[in-house]
């Protein structure tokens, strides 16, 4: 099957995975929080950001490597980390590992992914990052660092932008639990979808497996309020310090929005600053990221990686212009996944590699460092 005759566009992959994963499930991937006008944002501010076309360049094919954190990279994209990912596709963590370390980009997998450390991290080769929500309890965050650490994940990502559960309605209407459970009323919604059923009988039901290691907790709890939740705590700086001292690989804070947390985020030994609002799970009532990177890059001489919104390579390079040097992308990525099961990723990948391509050929730049020249934005 030619897959870009078919499913030319990650549109065309989420339309279908809406058809072959259960409305539950479905609720959980593509929802945001509030009225979703955080979400809505994210891609408006996007579709402002211009370039101005350029002709007469000849042929030529656009470098698009990048370096980041002292490793070089084919794409300036990476996944980035979704919790209960085996929820939206059985066996999904080792799927999108398995892929970036075929394709040499990074895989973020989270601290509430359904999968243990030790059995993804060794699928990930060397581009494994973990993601971790903060656990309220010391020993518990040294335990899981060791664990990251010796299953191969070289680089921490820290979440600062959920210091308490987000209501996310469309998510909670849903009906999901967690652990999930396959109440009468999922369950008719769980035998529409035959692949992704006879999935889940293979692996069993997604729990969130390294939270269960240290809880004794059994019941089926909200999914705004799950286990995770219970363990895990709202970091404050001095948080950040102690995870700094403890963790001697590099180090990335995920959810900044303000420049002036990028500033002191840096002096106090950040590696990079992760540009997020969480794609409009966690907060109704701000900006877009698009909107806030350029402040970001001037506070800051750490590298910047961006997410929110990326719906296609063109949103890739607008990212770059605007002064982020990596772009990561999560719920495209489980697109691909409830798709076209464990081909979806890479054919997600080659979509944003093909659409970079045509872009910048119309834009006439031959590599990443000459996309903010053709910049047509008055951001």
């Amino acid at each position: 099957m030619n897959l870009h005759s078919r499913y030319p566009a990650i549109s065309d992959l989420k339309a279908r995975a809406r058809r072959r994963i259960p409305h539950f499930v479905w609720e959980y991937l593509d929802s945001a929080t509030g009225v979703e006008a955080t979400q809505r944002r994210n891609r408006n501010a996007l579709d402002q950001v211009q370039f101005d076309p350029s002709i007469l360049h000849g042929e030529f094919t656009p470098d698009l490597t990048t370096t980041l954190l002292g490793k070089s990279y084919p794409l300036p994209i990476g996944i980035a980390p979704v919790g209960m990912s085996g929820l939206i596709w059985p066996g999904a963590e080792q799927m999108l590992a398995q892929m970036a370390a075929q394709e040499g980009i990074p895989y973020t997998l989270s601290t509430v992914a359904t999968q243990l450390p030790e059995d993804v991290g060794p699928q990930a080769g060397d581009h494994g990052w973990f993601q971790l929500y903060p656990p309220r309890d010391p020993d518990i965050r040294d335990d899981i660092l060791k664990r990251a650490k010796s299953s191969g994940f070289n680089t921490l990502v820290l979440t600062v932008d959920v210091p308490v559960a987000s209501r996310r309605e469309r998510q909670t209407r849903g009906g999901l639990t967690n652990p999930p459970k396959l109440t009468p009323r999922l369950a008719v919604q769980a035998a529409r979808c035959p692949a992704w059923l006879n999935g889940i009988r293979k692996t069993g039901m997604p729990r969130m497996r390294l939270m269960d290691s240290y809880s004794d907790v059994k019941t089926a709890l909200p999914s705004t309020q799950h286990i995770g939740y219970l363990l895990r705590t709202s970091p404050d700086w001095d948080y950040f310090k102690s995870l700094r001292d403890v963790w001697d690989g590099p180090l990335i804070v995920k959810g900044v929005g303000r420049a002036d947390d990028a500033a002191r985020l840096t002096d106090e030994g950040a590696d990079a600053i992760w540009v997020s609002n969480h794609a409009g799970r966690q907060f109704d009532g701000g900006p877009a990221t698009i909107e806030i990177l350029p402040a970001i890059r001037a506070a800051t001489t750490a590298p910047v990686i961006f997410d929110s919104g990326v719906e296609g390579g063109l949103d890739v390079l607008r990212a770059i212009a605007l002064g982020a040097d990596f772009v990561m992308l999560g719920r495209a990525f489980h697109y691909g996944l409830g798709a076209l099961g464990a081909q979806g990723p890479a054919h997600v990948l080659d979509i944003l590699r093909q659409d970079m391509i045509s872009n910048m050929g119309q834009i006439g730049a031959r590599s990443l460092a000459k996309l903010p020249n053709s910049l047509r934005s008055t951001h």
